[in-house]
């Protein structure tokens, strides 16, 4: 056990900020301003954040002015499927709780045994109802790191005449994203997925969408988002976008590691990956230890230093059971015994060596505590 040297294998829930990061953020917490102020301290403060618009949009191929700074990803999600009133909301079963939340009657596309959205369901939805409607598929999911084939997406969508909002929180920084070429309206972007803080995102359009604001005051973010912009967050969240594509070819070595993992750990008896089947992001596995469950091994893993997760960081602390899993077909009997394994730009190979053996080392306890038992 190595207490003082916790392995953090959990990036999906949030990532380490990046040193650049950390230094963008102290300069502007220098600054004294309001963005919105027309003196010369006012305008300071705006190129700041008309600095850091450019930077997250380059990161997604868009337009500056079609950046809507946000307080993180759930409210973009948020924004994008209530500030779309009157539309039908379509989304996947397996979307982040903040997208399905948003909508209180969403209309569920099914997915296969690999989490990946069933496009004849979607087109079959689409001809049914003819209302204009919203289609909400994410990128990459956070707890599989399945990647959904947003272009062919896309085209469903605008042939029949619906918009497409595309969750790419946990896509942005691990895979090229251009909102362009996959045909996307609306995206969701949030910082401290990229080594950026927390407390900050970004809806982003492709156009002039009508939206209703879902929060009013001010005429901030061309009265798309009320409110004090968060200087010091998104000045930070612009060097992270800058950062996560300079190095978006980095990311690329989390795969080796990745495979590494699955390898090591499905030579044990019933271990089993979920989605393998599908492209992934690199960084992220979702595998199960038959016979213990998601809590008993994140407790034991955390005694030993390490740090995993069982499906979503966003769910108040809880283990619970996985919809994610349960959408692709999983037995609650087995998803129960599931975690996420996800690393990031500041993992090492000597975590990933940490969390083999400590993983390998519960799952012999428990299997020698069977044996026992029996």
């Amino acid at each position: 056990m190595d207490m003082e040297n916790p392995v953090y294998m959990d990036h999906n829930a949030t990532t380490a900020v990046r040193p650049a990061v950390k230094d963008a953020v102290a300069r502007a917490l220098d600054l004294t301003g309001n963005a919105s102020s027309v003196h010369a301290s006012g305008r300071g403060v705006r190129k700041l954040v008309e600095d850091a618009r450019e930077q997250v949009a380059a990161l997604v191929g868009a337009r500056p002015a079609g950046i809507v700074f946000a307080a993180g990803g759930t409210e973009a999600n948020t924004l994008a499927i209530r500030g779309s009133a009157g539309k039908r909301i379509v989304v996947s079963a397996v979307e982040h709780a903040s997208v399905l939340k948003a909508a209180d009657e969403a209309e569920i596309i099914p997915v296969d045994a690999d989490g990946v959205v069933d496009l004849d369901a979607l087109e079959a939805n689409l001809i049914e109802n003819g209302d204009a409607a919203l289609v909400s598929v994410m990128l990459a999911n956070n707890e599989t790191g399945v990647i959904q084939p947003i272009a062919a997406v896309s085209a469903l969508a605008h042939k029949y005449g619906a918009l497409v909002h595309c969750d790419a929180v946990q896509a942005a920084g691990k895979i090229p994203v251009d909102m362009k070429a996959l045909g996307i309206d609306m995206l969701t972007l949030s910082a401290h997925k990229i080594g950026g803080p927390q407390g900050v995102g970004a809806l982003v359009l492709s156009g002039e969408q009508k939206l209703i604001p879902i929060i009013r005051g001010g005429g901030q973010e061309r009265g798309r988002r009320a409110g004090t912009e968060n200087l010091p967050g998104i000045a930070g969240f612009g060097v992270a976008a800058a950062e996560a594509l300079s190095r978006l070819s980095d990311f690329n070595r989390l795969s080796t590691w990745r495979e590494r993992i699955e390898a090591e750990l499905t030579r044990h008896q019933g271990a089993r990956v979920f989605g393998v089947g599908a492209p992934r992001v690199a960084n992220t596995t979702c595998l199960s230890m038959p016979g213990v469950t998601a809590e008993q091994q994140m407790i034991a893993l955390d005694l030993a230093g390490i740090a995993v997760s069982a499906g979503s960081a966003c769910s108040s602390g809880k283990v619970e059971p996985s919809p994610v899993l349960a959408a692709m077909g999983v037995n609650a009997e087995e998803a129960a015994t599931a975690i996420r394994v996800s690393m990031g730009w500041s993992t090492s190979e000597q975590d990933v060596e940490r969390f083999i053996n400590a993983w390998i080392d519960v799952h012999a306890r428990a299997t020698d505590k069977d044996r026992t038992a029996a």
